[in-house]
């Protein structure tokens, strides 16, 4: 190497080692889709408050996130902070990939429990310990026709399942023998599975080591769910155009998600805006639970900046964060203080929502959970065929739980043992 090549080198890695000096410490935070691209904006206002900690945001797609982050826990490079679905925070805290918050949070003048809402925060701990905190939350409620509502005789959205009935039979008799009342896509569990958390018994039992699906309560969901079908009320055939054929009345009841606010309010038209309404889900004897559902914002275990990670996690958590990204991606806040302020609290639409997210449950808590839900749905579908019988179905469904859950109880008992 020549003298010339060496002084070349050796100043590259002076400037090398110098920008790292200033940068100080560099904080990994990966996040997924939309979130991932509109988190950026945030973080400047984070760095200039945070002198020395630097911010790089890694975008994944939700599609390969999940074996993104397995392979990157597996290869020992995780970054620092990342979002989980909370559903996924059982397989991850099993892992031992996550760091446990009760600490950072009992001592964090920002993250203050009592302003979340009970069942998304109950997400988030596993084993009695808290692994993540909430960073945006989703439910189900109900989209409906309230003009096609009015015109069965109702003047309000029913709050029992027996109500519920009556009035989508009242509006099928409206619409007629080639309409329905309520839209249940073959390909969403999720409507199903909110009826079933609304029972008193659990989805699992046995400390969630077998399925509980044969449980009085879920056999109570199932043939619910089931008669809609067998009355008629919801249309087998798969629909392209929801927006359309809600505009058009083909079904009057739609559960779904906040991001259907904004769909509806873009997609319907202008004559038609004040046709709809959205309303908490009815419940067996009046208003009752729905999914817990949302992304939760973990530390890594193998951090190596934990103060400055949590900060970050601070920032983003912070009211005021959280309305700038409300705005930004249109995702809904999980503290109650967001919710005060005049954007989501002047929001007609958005009130169902409130009023569901202080009663929503979590699912169970294990890693296996959603190869359960994928079974119960296909066992459903069977159901609304006439395949099955409900009774048969919650057998089956047990036995396929049963099967998914076979290693979790071979840990558990070896556990126990030593």
């Amino acid at each position: 190497m020549t003298r010339r090549a060496l002084i070349a080198m050796l100043l590259s890695l002076l400037c090398a080692c110098t920008q790292r000096q200033q940068e100080g410490v560099v904080l990994k935070f990966w996040a997924m889709g939309r979130e991932g691209e509109v988190v950026t904006a945030l973080i400047p206002e984070f760095e200039r408050t945070h002198p020395g900690v630097h911010v790089e945001v890694q975008q994944l797609p939700w599609t390969a996130a999940h074996e993104k982050l397995l392979t990157a826990y597996a290869g020992e490079v995780m970054p620092d902070v990342f979002q989980l679905g909370n559903t996924w925070i059982p397989e991850f805290e099993i892992l031992k990939a996550l760091t446990p918050l009760d600490a950072y949070a009992a001592a964090s003048q920002v993250v203050r429990q009592d302003d979340y809402f009970p069942g998304i925060w109950d997400t988030n701990i596993v084993n009695g310990k808290l692994w993540g905190v909430p960073w945006y939350v989703d439910t189900r409620v109900m989209f409906y026709r309230q003009d096609l509502l009015k015109r069965a005789g109702y003047t309000r959205p029913p709050q029992s399942w027996d109500d519920w009935m009556k009035a989508m039979q009242a509006i099928k008799r409206i619409v007629g023998p080639d309409n329905y009342a309520i839209l249940l896509p073959s390909d969403e569990f999720e409507p199903l599975l909110a009826l079933a958390l609304q029972q008193n018994e659990p989805l699992l039992r046995d400390g969630d080591r077998y399925g509980n699906f044969r449980s009085a309560g879920f056999q109570r969901s199932l043939q619910l769910y089931a008669d809609m079908y067998a009355q008629k009320l919801a249309p087998l055939n798969r629909i392209t155009n929801v927006y359309h054929e809600f505009g058009m009345g083909y079904v009057s009841f739609y559960i779904s998600g906040p991001w259907n606010m904004g769909e509806f309010k873009r997609r319907l038209p202008a004559g038609q805006q004040d046709s709809w309404m959205t309303a908490p889900l009815p419940g067996p004897s009046g208003p009752a639970a729905s999914v817990a559902g949302g992304s939760s914002l973990v530390l890594a275990s193998s951090s190596k900046h934990k103060k400055e990670a949590w900060q970050l996690i601070e920032y983003l958590s912070r009211t005021e964060t959280m309305a700038r990204f409300h705005e930004l991606t249109g995702d809904l806040p999980p503290r109650r203080s967001n919710w005060a302020l005049p954007r989501l609290a002047n929001d007609v639409y958005a009130r169902a929502f409130a009023q569901q997210f202080e009663r929503v449950r979590p699912t169970p808590k294990v890693a296996e959970w959603e190869q359960i839900a994928t079974e119960m749905r296909l066992v459903a579908e069977r159901v609304t065929h006439n395949e099955l019988t409900v009774a048969q179905a919650a057998e089956l469904l047990d036995a396929k739980a049963d099967h998914i859950l076979e290693k979790r109880r071979w840990m558990l008992a070896r556990k126990e043992a030593r």
